[in-house]
C-alpha cells in the first residue's frame, strides 16, 4: 500500500491503474485491490476517465506532521512579507534524505521555474538545499559528496571539491547565493531557519531573475527574515523589517 502512494509524486500527481502497477512495482490486480482500498478509506480519489489521485484523507495527516503544515503556518507571514518584497519564488524547504522537499511555495506571476508544494530536488542543486547541506552532520554531508551530483544546467556544482568550499563559506556567510542552477537565468539566495533548540530545521529562499537582482540586499533581507522566523518558532516576538533597496526585478 505504501508502494502504491510512493507511486505519485510531483511529476505523477494523476496516475492510471497501469501507472500505478509500474511504478510501485506490482501486478495489475494487486495495485488494482489496494488502490480500491486507498479509495476506501480516502487516501486515493478516482475521476470519471478511471485515473487516481491523492486523496483528501492524506492532507489530513499531512496537517498533524510538525515540519509540514504546522511549520508553514508559523513561517506565512514572514514568507508572504518576502513575496510582496522581492516579487519572486519564495520557498521554505525542510530535507528529507538527500533531498529537500518545498512544504511552501510563493510563486512570481512571471517565473521560469514552476514551483509547488512537495516538490523535491537535489541538495547541490538548490539555495534551501545548499543551506541545509551547509549546515548538516558531516557524516552525512561526506555521503552525499561521494554520491552522483546531478547536473541541471553549466552552472550546477558537480565537482565534490568545489562543493565542499561552497558549504564552507555559507557557514561562514549565512547565506546561500548560487546563480542558474536549475534555470540558468535564476538567481536564489537562501537562508537557514533554526528550531528552538537552535539547530537548523529548515531553509528559506528566494528566486529572482539574474537580470537586475541585488544580492547583497537580498542576502541582508533573507538573514533578517531568518533570523525573525527562528525567534517567533522559539516563542518570542519577532517581525521582518526590510532594508532599504530590498525590492527587485523578476
Amino acid at each position: 500500500m505504501l508502494a502504491v502512494l510512493s507511486a505519485f509524486g510531483p511529476r505523477h500527481r494523476s496516475l492510471s491503474l497501469s501507472d500505478i502497477a509500474r511504478r510501485a512495482g506490482l501486478t495489475l490486480p494487486t495495485a488494482h485491490r489496494l488502490a480500491g482500498e486507498l479509495v476506501s478509506w480516502g487516501g486515493l480519489e478516482r475521476d470519471p476517465a478511471g485515473r487516481y489521485s491523492v486523496g483528501l484523507r492524506l492532507l489530513e495527516l499531512a496537517a498533524l506532521a510538525p515540519r509540514g503544515l504546522q511549520l508553514r503556518e508559523a513561517a506565512f507571514p514572514f514568507l508572504d512579507d518576502l513575496h510582496s518584497l522581492t516579487r519572486g519564488n519564495v520557498h521554505l524547504a525542510v530535507r528529507d534524505g538527500r533531498e529537500v522537499v518545498y512544504v511552501e511555495t510563493l510563486r512570481a506571476r512571471a517565473a521560469a521555474t514552476n514551483s509547488r508544494v512537495g516538490d523535491r530536488w537535489p541538495m547541490h542543486a538548490t539555495g534551501t538545499g545548499l543551506v541545509l547541506l551547509a549546515h548538516a552532520e558531516p557524516a552525512f554531508q561526506a555521503e552525499v559528496l561521494r554520491s552522483p551530483l546531478e547536473r541541471f544546467t553549466r552552472y550546477t556544482i558537480t565537482d565534490p571539491g568545489e562543493l565542499r568550499r561552497q558549504l564552507a563559506f555559507i557557514r561562514q556567510s549565512g547565506v546561500a547565493v548560487a546563480r542558474g542552477t536549475i534555470t540558468p537565468d535564476d538567481l536564489v539566495v537562501a537562508a537557514p531557519v533554526r528550531d528552538p533548540s537552535g539547530q537548523v530545521a529548515a531553509a528559506i529562499s528566494v528566486v529572482v531573475q539574474v537580470a537586475g537582482a541585488r544580492p547583497r540586499e537580498l542576502a541582508r533581507l533573507l538573514t533578517a527574515t531568518s533570523r525573525s522566523l527562528s525567534q517567533r518558532l522559539a516563542g518570542a516576538p519577532a517581525r521582518v523589517v526590510e532594508p532599504s533597496g530590498a525590492r527587485q526585478a523578476g
